[in-house]
């Protein structure tokens, strides 16, 4: 017989889906702890589950916890600002992994989130992507809703494409806004609704922007996957977009039925799309 399956540990940062895991992982008869980063875990997200809030450089603290409630599988989601060295203040075991981390810890984001996924699978947990646990999240390519992109928008993401596997490959970020081929906006670590507001400022006349979101080449899905949600559709509408391209099986939807309500009420499109084949 094959071993019982222990807890599902999440390790969350901010927004809604670190509950979705949760119920998705409930669902499977799965016993589930989160731990939330303090400063970026929302508490009316996490009370509802088994949690326990915990600084970013307490790492000793959180395998102890990890550990404590049985936890074998483990789910990063959520969004974390890249923390400072300064800020983390590590515990004994925090100075041990930062030192494992080496390089890493001056690489780009995907770099640092690579080094941990695997330093978290050499202390004996298997690291899993939220897709796994969040199917209906994730959609196939195609038009999301009743407005579709015209040849210009489609020249737009085309454009767009190009310029987040350039940003992508420098491990910068996983987004970018063009308008009518010019790029307004490309995301950084601030992260997309700044970016977004940023690229309304930027505005051209004529028609609106697309923003497009991709994972990054060679980016480990099992952390930081492209994510759009209901306040993304607003914030693209408020900068005066004319729609959303995203990268189809690969981005996580936090909640599908309320991003294509607000897009269609403002008249955006959202489509998925298969980078790819546009780029070639």
């Amino acid at each position: 017989m094959s071993a019982q399956p222990g807890a599902v540990g999440i390790l969350a940062g901010g927004g809604p889906l670190p509950a979705r895991v949760a119920e998705a992982a409930a669902a499977e008869g799965r016993p589930v702890f989160i731990l939330g980063f303090d400063g970026f875990a929302e508490p009316e997200v996490i009370n509802p589950w088994p949690h326990q809030l915990v600084r970013l450089g307490a790492a000793g603290q959180m395998l102890s916890l990890l550990r404590a409630h049985g936890c074998t599988d483990l789910v990063l989601i959520g969004p974390i600002r890249r923390p400072s060295l300064r800020s983390l203040y590590p515990d004994a075991e925090g100075a041990r992994i930062l030192a494992r981390l080496g390089r890493a810890l001056f690489a780009g984001d995907d770099g640092l989130l690579a080094a941990l996924v695997r330093i978290l699978g050499e202390e004996g947990f298997c690291v899993r992507g939220a897709h796994e646990f969040l199917s209906h999240a994730v959609v196939p390519p195609g038009v999301l809703g009743t407005v579709a992109p015209d040849e210009q928008a489609m020249a737009d993401i085309h454009r767009g494409i190009e310029v987040v596997h350039a940003l992508g490959r420098m491990d910068i970020g996983q987004g970018c806004v063009v308008q009518n081929g010019l790029v307004l906006a490309v995301e950084a670590m601030e992260g997309t609704d700044r970016m977004l507001a940023r690229a309304g400022e930027c505005r051209q006349s004529g028609e609106g922007g697309v923003l497009v979101k991709l994972l990054k080449p060679g980016q480990d899905k099992r952390a930081d996957m492209p994510t759009i949600g209901p306040a993304t559709v607003r914030n693209a509408h408020l900068a005066g977009l004319r729609g959303i391209a995203f990268e189809a099986g690969h981005t996580l939807l936090t909640d599908r039925d309320a991003c294509v309500a607000k897009a269609d009420q403002a008249g955006l499109f959202l489509i998925a799309v298969t980078p790819e084949p546009l780029t070639r």
